[in-house]
């Protein structure tokens, strides 16, 4: 049987640790830049848009999973969907509910067509260009979905970050608790576990980085973002170190 190199991670605890972190960073970051540092929400999502892709192209240049490579485009795919978000909200004014429901559609609409092209929606066959770039569509509507949906609860609601974090966490615990000991689908745990990891991402952001008075702990975006990018690194150079070969196999 052939064995051909997968261009992303096994899914393990470390992959939902350095998930978790990046989702955070992806609030924090969006905020820093468009907010602390002035630079609005137009001129952040073309500075990060243009990063993306640029680290995108190396990602599908390599044709194979590098730590440094695939985390930094998560780091930027979960900014950049934040900022999208930010933007129709905050400069269109379109409602928290309305970006929640074009999101699922449009992330629906991803999966459908990759499933109709490829007959699987398996995360560890990312062995194509053309997989891997449905895989990344993905990632890319289930951060801004995830912004809207984490802002709908914790801000539109008026639940709070702390409670919000709490509920996604209950969530994520459920399809855990499925997918062990009720033999939920695999791929579907997988996909609605990274749905819900970008609002509870983007709550812990929230709640340490924003004023008390506005529900926060009020660490500030600036070292919150130095923080989780900071354990992300040391957790990348882990990896690195830790990976023998330069990618698993899959059979598929």
């Amino acid at each position: 049987m052939n064995k051909i190199l997968n261009r992303v991670p096994k899914v393990t605890i470390d992959f939902w640790i350095i998930k978790v972190l990046a989702t955070t960073v992806g609030e924090t970051a969006a905020d820093f830049l468009s907010v602390t540092l002035n630079l609005g929400l137009s001129v952040t999502s073309y500075i990060m848009s243009s990063l993306l892709l640029i680290a995108l192209l190396n990602q599908f240049r390599l044709k194979r999973y590098v730590p440094a490579s695939y985390w930094f485009v998560v780091v930027l795919t979960s900014i950049v969907g934040t900022l999208i978000t930010d933007k129709l909200v905050d400069d269109f004014g379109v409602s928290l509910v309305t970006t929640t429901i074009v999101f699922s559609v449009a992330l629906s609409v991803v999966f459908v067509i990759w499933y109709l092209n490829e007959k699987t929606l398996a995360m560890h066959s990312i062995h194509t260009a053309k997989r891997e770039l449905f895989y990344w569509a993905a990632i890319l509507f289930t951060f801004a979905l995830g912004t809207s949906t984490g802002d709908l609860l914790a801000e539109a609601s008026g639940l709070g970050y702390a409670q919000s974090g709490l509920v996604f966490g209950a969530l994520i615990a459920m399809i855990t608790i499925g997918y062990y000991y009720f033999r939920v689908n695999e791929v579907l745990a997988f996909w609605i576990a990274y749905i819900l990891t970008r609002p509870l991402g983007a709550s812990i952001g929230d709640l340490l980085s924003q004023p008390v008075k506005e529900g926060g702990l009020g660490f500030g975006t600036t070292g919150t973002s130095i923080t989780f990018l900071s354990i992300i690194l040391i957790l990348i150079i882990y990896l690195s170190f830790k990976q023998k070969k330069p990618a698993f196999l899959t059979d598929d």
